[in-house]
């Protein structure tokens, strides 16, 4: 759910789209359908009403090409407000609940960081991505070493399955960090 001040990772995924170039409902469908991306939405239930209400909030902006043909569109652009909003939402800080709750949305937000922000923003974002997840395994460790005398073994086993998804993380974000500071 989206409210006025906080983009929902279907929206911040559709401004970061459109800031690339300008698309059409169909065109991001496309987009969803036809690559990873449609982990946030395929749904044409879903993306065709999060356009209506980034155009409501004068985040993007809609204009019918091909009026005179038989299949005009609707095609969609930043508008001002958009472009600050998507940087301002770029721009915001990695926290510990969001490394706990929307790994996606960081991950998400990534690409649109390296492509709208630049090299050393995207790299300051890694670094307190890798920074947080560091400081995030220690917890879980402890929570699995406690388990072992007190839960089941099949809840130690998704312990450790969420001790290295973050460690596969972790390591993905030394990675890029090192392959991008040789870009500097």
């Amino acid at each position: 759910m989206q409210n006025r001040n906080n983009l929902s990772t279907l929206s911040l995924a559709i401004l970061g789209l459109i800031s690339q170039r300008p698309m059409s409902g169909y065109d991001l469908r496309k987009v969803f359908t036809t690559t990873p991306m449609g982990h946030f939405s395929s749904s044409p239930g879903a993306i065709y009403p999060a356009l209506k209400r980034l155009e409501a909030d004068n985040l993007v902006a809609g204009e019918i090409e091909g009026k005179n043909t038989l299949r005009p569109r609707r095609v969609y652009t930043l508008t001002k407000m958009g472009k600050e909003r998507l940087v301002q939402r770029l721009s915001e800080p990695v926290t510990s609940e969001d490394i706990i709750w929307r790994m996606d949305d960081l991950i998400l937000r990534f690409p649109f960081i390296g492509n709208i922000l630049g090299l050393e923003k995207t790299l300051h974002f890694l670094k307190v991505l890798l920074q947080q997840i560091e400081a995030y395994i220690p917890s879980l460790q402890e929570h699995l070493d406690n388990m072992k005398d007190e839960s089941s073994l099949y809840g130690a086993f998704a312990m450790q399955h969420g001790i290295e998804t973050y460690q596969a993380h972790a390591r993905w974000a030394r990675r890029v960090i090192d392959q991008l500071q040789d870009k500097l």
